[in-house]
């Protein structure tokens, strides 16, 4: 940065008074800070770099100190870059206002190839840091080894797995798989058995591995529990949320099977769960169904999940998660974002690929199309649905993508059909009089005079609500203290 610049970004950390993601402020005005190895590591590992200001006391309101020799603290943060693997080097910018000198250091991005930048003297795995937000935190054996094996191309997918035979996968399929690979490639025919199999990736040096096993394996869970998706539906907007009846979760799955299996599970289970609007066409007087999620977006979703997740050791005990809260669905997996790509260039960057012979065996089976589509697959889907864009969040360790729906959708009531007489709905207790005003749950319990509340609500409240005679008066949030009842279309329903 030129002078000004370094003026300019004085003034705005006095302004909004905190250090960020991409700055850290030291006072130097009595000598060079100390330990500086860390955050010299985090903005180094970071693509945006980072940036020191030295002369700003941040335990006293970023007051302007000054530093004690700006020659000597350029030279010695020098030594600390120099002692970083690999060696960093900064940009220096010195300026003066009010006869205070000022100094900032610029630490560019390590090429993700290089990377973790570490201290060398504390080693790759004690000396690499991440930023997160204004602070420097320890990788963890899992980041380090992320970058490692971009960097050294491991083949997780492809690992052998010891103890296994050829019996753990399902003839059938397997004979499938190979009867395609032998129509497009014609010279498999002429090989034995075994060679099919080693060039095909069924096997590695006499291993099954983990790609026959996902993708043939008659139970693939029976060796490795956790490569399978926890699909679960909350009751609200966060976990921890519970419905009228105190439960945290209204449905819960684990699924399990080959990556096949499991797609197609996953997309049972939230067609099971999601809420669908209806629309009549005005003009032709068409019934058009409008789901809470166009299944295409989740579909491709889970897909990206299933073959682009981490499958090392390190997070062979990690479970894609499947989550249905009341305005949004999650599904994350292990393994944050693969090699260079950014979550700014998904969908229009072609990505370095974790798992190249899972995604290739799925494009062969018919299940993914292999063309990098996946993205701007989902963001066509929400867009034609006209709801909200897609979130894609890349944290550490795992891979997040939220799709959001209409709140009009979650709060749709069952409509209630006022053309048939009101005898049709059950309602021994005279609830939908008694609920002409607001009530609270307490309130209906008292009136029902039934000792156990919760089979009073079940037995005689549910029934009015499912029917849409009945709705809740906050219908995101149906434990809420403040919840309450009321009839629904009061004013052309007769009394009973």
């Amino acid at each position: 940065m030129v002078e000004k610049e370094l003026h300019d970004y004085i003034k705005l950390i006095q302004l909004r008074g905190c250090e960020e993601q991409t700055t850290e402020v030291k006072a130097a005005h009595y000598g060079c800070p100390e330990k500086l190895y860390d955050t010299i590591s985090s903005f180094s590992n970071q693509d945006s770099g980072g940036t020191f200001i030295f002369g700003l006391d941040e335990k006293n309101g970023f007051v302007k100190v000054g530093v004690y020799d700006a020659q000597d603290l350029q030279k010695k943060v020098m030594e600390y870059c120099e002692q970083m693997t690999p060696v960093v080097r900064p940009v220096f910018t010195v300026c003066d206002e009010e006869e205070m000198v000022f100094v900032s250091a610029e630490i560019p991005p390590v090429d993700i190839a290089d990377r973790p930048c570490f201290k060398t003297a504390k080693g790759r795995l004690r000396g690499s840091y991440v930023r997160v937000g204004d602070a420097d935190k320890p990788m963890t054996e899992y980041e380090v080894y992320g970058y490692e094996a971009f960097r050294k191309k491991y083949r997780d997918d492809i690992r052998g797995i010891e103890g296994m035979s050829i019996n753990a996968l399902d003839p059938i399929k397997l004979d499938e798989y190979l009867s395609k690979k032998r129509k497009d490639r014609p010279n498999l025919a002429f090989l034995s058995l075994e060679q099919q199999y080693e060039f095909t990736n069924i096997t590695r040096g006499n291993q099954i591995t983990l790609a026959a096993l996902l993708l043939f394996g008659i139970y693939p869970q029976a060796y490795f529990p956790q490569l399978s998706i926890i699909a679960t539906c909350v009751p609200g907007l966060e976990i921890g949320d519970v419905d009228l009846y105190g439960n945290r979760f209204t449905d819960t799955k684990r699924i399990e099977g080959t990556l096949s299996d499991m797609l197609d599970d996953a997309l049972t289970f939230v067609r099971k769960n999601m809420r669908t609007a209806t629309k009549i066409e005005r003009k032709t007087g068409a019934r058009i169904d409008l789901p809470q999620y166009p299944m295409d977006a989740v579909r491709e979703a889970v897909l990206n999940a299933l073959v682009h997740r981490d499958y090392s050791f390190h997070t062979e005990g990690m479970p894609i998660q499947l989550i249905m809260y009341s305005d949004r669905m999650e599904i994350i997996n292990p393994g944050g974002l693969y090699g260079r790509l950014t979550v700014d260039q998904l969908g229009y960057a072609q990505p370095d690929t974790r798992n190249p012979v899972l995604v290739t065996a799925m494009e062969t089976l018919g299940k993914t199309e292999n063309r990098y589509s996946g993205i701007p697959t989902i963001r066509y889907a929400m867009k034609t649905q006209s709801l909200p864009e897609p979130v894609f969040v890349d944290s550490r360790g795992d891979f997040k993508v939220v799709l959001y729906h209409k709140s009009e959708i979650v709060q749709e009531q069952t409509p209630v059909s006022l053309d048939k007489p009101l005898a049709n709905v059950p309602d021994e207790k005279g609830l939908l009089a008694f609920c002409r005003t607001p009530r609270k749950r307490s309130e209906i319990i008292e009136y029902l005079g039934i000792s156990s509340g919760q089979y009073a609500l079940r037995r005689y409240l549910d029934p009015l609500i499912e029917a849409g005679v009945i709705r809740m008066t906050r219908p995101d949030t149906p434990r809420s203290p403040k919840q309450q009842y009321v009839t629904a279309d009061i004013d052309r329903l007769s009394t009973r």
